[in-house]
């Protein structure tokens, strides 16, 4: 509960607020395994494709800048809509009927709707999300395709994956920025954070932190993620022409339930069994210079269920985001 309390707490009247900002963003990120360096081969959590815009802080309703008046107090709001799919199967995509035990084929397709609010040290984020687990979920029509034009062979399995469900969750994640020291014209920070998610997709509470270094942090609350992970959302306001940051951090996941190991519980499919803790460990960089962000991380993520086979799960997440 002392959890769930510090994610909705407003925060001080008081405090300071950052300006408004007139310009919408738009983002395209991709994560992909095949960036593992030790085994750049489809596996487990293949790829996370996104396509999101956020408002610039002067276009949020009156209605919705209330809501986020009641849950947070005073800050610059924005709204945001992003398309993300997600791709998931086992480790060995050479069998027709897969390894009961290994990770199921999987899709998951999600409209995703947030209300972002700002203030000088925190951002928090209420996101709606609804969509496709299943075929519906254009999975495995995306992998096929791409190694189609790559000119590698298809996973087997396919015609074994989790079908159709409607998927939703309800995602609430607040992200404090506290300010470390300054080392000459360097800037060194670290940002906290706490999630929540519940839904039919996951259900799961999510700790972690990421430590910065660079010049113009007080220009966003960290680089973004398809979640689950640490994601310091799409908006970003440049505080200098050229700003920069190197950055590490660490989050650890208390899973109760995620559909995409465990199908859905009304009715039988693949299924593993699945880790309730699960934690990533990630590193990387971000660029943000003409009204543009390049963000690049690199996750070495621990097993999700039992069996996992190979270690840490690794993989890379790459995003670029342009204010307009």
């Amino acid at each position: 509960m002392a959890l769930l309390a510090a994610l909705m707490l407003p925060g001080a009247a008081a405090q300071a607020q950052p300006a408004a900002d007139t310009a919408a963003i738009w983002t395209l990120q991709d994560e992909n395994s095949s960036i593992g360096a030790t085994n750049p081969t489809d596996r487990f959590y293949v790829n996370g494709l996104r396509l999101g815009w956020m408002s610039p802080t002067t276009k949020v309703p009156d209605f919705l800048d209330t809501v986020a008046g009641s849950l947070w107090g005073d800050g610059q709001r924005r709204i945001g809509f992003n398309l993300s799919q997600q791709i998931y199967t086992p480790a060995d995509t050479s069998l027709v009927i897969p390894n009961p035990r290994d990770r199921p084929y999987a899709g998951l397709l999600l409209g995703n709707f947030s209300l972002l609010s700002d203030t000088a040290d925190s951002r928090s984020v209420l996101t709606l999300s609804l969509g496709v687990v299943g075929p519906a979920s254009g999975a495995e029509q995306v992998q096929n395709g791409f190694h189609d034009l790559i000119g590698q062979g298809h996973p087997k399995g396919w015609n074994s994956q989790i079908q159709n469900v409607p998927a939703f969750e309800v995602l609430h994640e607040r992200t404090w920025r506290l300010p470390l020291t300054t080392i000459g014209r360097f800037e060194t920070d670290v940002l906290p954070s706490l999630t929540a998610g519940v839904g039919d997709v996951r259900v799961y509470l999510q700790t972690g932190a990421a430590l910065r270094f660079g010049q113009g942090l007080e220009s966003d609350f960290g680089v973004p993620r398809v979640r689950p992970g640490l994601s310091g959302n799409d908006a970003f306001t440049p505080t200098r022409p050229l700003a920069w940051y190197v950055f590490a951090g660490v989050d650890g996941q208390a899973v109760a339930y995620d559909i995409l190991l465990e199908n859905s519980p009304f009715r039988g499919g693949p299924h593993v069994s699945t880790i309730w803790d699960v934690a990533e460990f990630q590193g990387g960089f971000a660029i943000m210079a003409h009204g543009m962000r390049l963000s690049f991380s690199y996750v070495a993520q621990t097993p999700e269920f039992h069996g996992q086979i190979g270690g840490m799960h690794q993989f890379g997440s790459a995003a670029i985001s342009i204010r307009f």
